[in-house]
């Protein structure tokens, strides 16, 4: 999954020095797999097609990593990620999640609902700057059948 992360952030047109500096951030350890953190995408043969990892403790969480492989970007399956990485925290007791957000993914994350609060500081390039997103995870959906409220 880690090379999955860095084909999948150099889809952006990143350089190979960049995508070096980005190696040690995008490496997935089996300490970040905690269950019920991860979901991970797969065709019918078995191969990664891209990934969620959702961490911190309620009411707030981040979303670690949401990563898709080029071929398959634009297929929908990061928006079927989101959705996925939005139910892990609901189950976590997660009332918000926060985003350090690529600049290239900034447009996804506000289609999927996130707003900009500010910048963080980029973990892998000194001086780089990211978009800071938000995004409320809704509360669950009633039973079907249920009455409203």
């Amino acid at each position: 999954m880690s090379g999955l992360a860095l084909r999948s952030k150099g889809h952006w047109g990143y350089d190979d020095a960049f995508l070096a500096a980005c190696r040690d951030e995008l490496t997935l350890r089996p300490e970040d797999l905690a269950p019920g953190t991860a979901t991970v995408a797969e065709d019918g043969a078995g191969r990664v097609l891209g990934f969620v990892l959702v961490d911190g403790d309620p009411p707030r969480g981040r979303l670690d990593m949401l990563f898709v492989d080029p071929p398959v970007i634009g297929s929908g399956l990061g928006r079927r990620l989101f959705a996925e990485a939005l139910e892990i925290a609901r189950r976590l007791g997660m009332s918000r999640l926060t985003i350090d957000a690529d600049p290239y993914t900034e447009p996804f994350y506000r289609a999927m609902g996130a707003e900009v609060t500010g910048s963080v500081p980029s973990g892998s390039v000194p001086g780089r700057l990211l978009p800071l997103m938000a995004v409320d995870v809704p509360p669950a959906a009633p039973p079907a059948g249920a009455p409203p409220r």
